[in-house]
């Protein structure tokens, strides 16, 4: 255990400590509970749709790509709910709410997994969604607020890596297994970090810096997110880049596993071999992505970050099963590049008085932006199956909100209580 010399009223902790390993190991159980539907979408699009020999996504994949896009939206969208949750951790401690919105949420995505026809499949789904989201804002913000400068890029890195690696497990065994498992058996894998609740409980612990605050006199009280006027301009910025990026990780990641096995017909070991690369790519950004952070600063590792994941989202979708190999490795790459230094830097720019209130918006500007870009991207892959359009027109455009990261100040090398000293 380290305790940083700036803050030594403070209990602080290195980045590979037991208290920052019990929120990785939530995220990792997020992961394996939110991939689920990304990983078997063709399955559930043969399941409840009917797959014939035309030239359309619905002859092609069970299902069209409008219906698809909407039904996705639905479950991002209730992704908003995750708000009030987030924001009761404000009220209420990050270890008990990780703790309540981790258990739930697996448990509701294993009952998923029963429902008989597409659209109850959506609707109970999205019941679970909210409580993993949150937990997966959470998980980052407890890194964040358990370690000193010199760690928290590390550590929210390590918690984005515990969260791809629960996602990537999820894809490698459904594409191994997938004739076995089907989509009822892939989603029902949650019961599987379900398992791992009573350790998580006993590793995460409160964080000190939200003791202290709930101690504060003038302290707010946030339950739905509130965040005061002095925030604001900078919660503006934030939001305005969580939509963007996520206009293009909504529909890139969601459609890339119906795109690969249902349109170019990779085959499951070809599909699980793509998962592995990209899960190694993803482990060198972390790792790419922290050292940036912490050497040049979060500014500018995030937008190269977030311009890399548009281009080769681009390329991805607009050619063969090698390009799209390529492309999605480098996809993934580049946003774990983006991942430890934008999540750095949000945790970083406001006081913890409102810290989880604000992941709360992070959520919500995210869900917003990944649910119009799926409605988007699948109406415009309808047409014709044109999906290189479909990627050319969502996620470019998108990109350009990069420059917004000059919009805040640098937060490289500074705590959260020198940039609000009074929070």
């Amino acid at each position: 255990m380290s305790v940083d010399r700036a803050v030594p009223e403070l209990r602080l902790y290195g980045w590979r400590d037991r208290a920052v390993l019990g929120v990785v190991l939530a995220a990792f159980a997020a992961g394996m509970g939110q991939f689920g539907v990304v990983a078997a979408l063709g399955d559930v699009a043969r399941e409840f749709g009917r797959i014939t020999h035309g030239a359309s996504l619905a002859d092609q994949a069970g299902l069209s790509g409008t219906v698809l896009g909407v039904g996705l939206a639905v479950i991002r969208l209730s992704s908003l709910l995750a708000l009030p949750l987030t924001g009761l951790a404000d009220r209420l401690g990050r270890r008990t709410m990780l703790l309540v919105t981790v258990s739930i949420g697996l448990g509701v995505t294993v009952a998923s997994a029963a429902m008989p026809s597409y659209w109850w499949f959506v609707a109970v789904f999205a019941l679970g969604r909210p409580f993993l989201s949150a937990t997966t804002a959470l998980a980052q913000v407890v890194a964040a607020e358990q370690t000193s400068t010199r760690d928290r890029a590390k550590a929210v890195a390590f918690v984005a890596a515990g969260y791809g690696v629960g996602a990537g497990v999820t894809a490698v065994i459904h594409s191994l297994a997938s004739s076995s498992l089907g989509f009822r058996g892939t989603v029902a894998l949650a019961i599987v970090p379900l398992a791992f609740v009573p350790l998580i409980a006993h590793w995460v612990t409160e964080p000190d810096r939200f003791v202290v605050a709930e101690a504060a006199r003038d302290h707010p009280m946030p339950v739905l997110g509130p965040v005061g006027p002095r925030f604001r301009t900078r919660l503006a910025v934030v939001v305005a880049l969580a939509f963007a990026v996520s206009v293009i990780t909504g529909p890139a990641n969601t459609f890339v596993f119906l795109y690969a096995q249902n349109v170019r017909h990779l085959s499951g070991g070809d599909t699980a071999a793509m998962v592995v690369g990209a899960g190694a790519a993803g482990l060198g950004g972390l790792l790419l992505g922290r050292w940036l952070a912490d050497r040049f600063g979060r500014r500018p590792t995030g937008a190269i970050g977030m311009v890399g994941i548009a281009v080769f989202a681009v390329l991805a979708y607009s050619g063969g099963s090698g390009v799209l190999v390529v492309g999605y490795v480098l996809g993934v790459l580049s946003g774990s590049v983006f991942a430890p230094a934008a999540g750095a830097l949000v945790n970083e720019l406001f006081p913890t008085s409102v810290r989880a209130s604000v992941a709360g918006w992070w959520l919500v500007a995210g869900v917003l932006g990944a649910s119009i870009g799926l409605v988007w991207f699948g109406a415009m892959a309808d047409a014709g199956t044109r999906f290189g359009v479909a990627a050319v027109v969502t996620f470019l455009p998108a990109a350009v909100a990069a420059a917004l990261f000059w919009c805040v100040p640098e937060t490289r090398g500074r705590e959260p209580e020198d940039l609000w000293p009074s929070g």
